[in-house]
């Protein structure tokens, strides 16, 4: 059996075992499935826009 091991996730801070990984930043399960159900006329959205500007993507992708 695979051992999990906890990554801190970008936009909630907690370390969380699942998630996904976007470039080289960790967004854990629980968060990333708030994102994908938050509408953009939420409060949350904005939080979560400011959060997932941390993924820095590589010039040369």
């Amino acid at each position: 059996m695979e051992e999990l091991t906890e990554q801190v996730c970008i936009v909630c801070n907690q370390p969380k075992a699942e998630g996904i990984t976007i470039v080289s930043q960790f967004v854990c399960e629980d968060c990333e499935s708030e994102i994908v159900h938050t509408s953009a006329d939420d409060a949350k959205y904005h939080f979560f826009i400011r959060q997932l500007k941390q993924i820095v993507i590589p010039k040369n992708v």
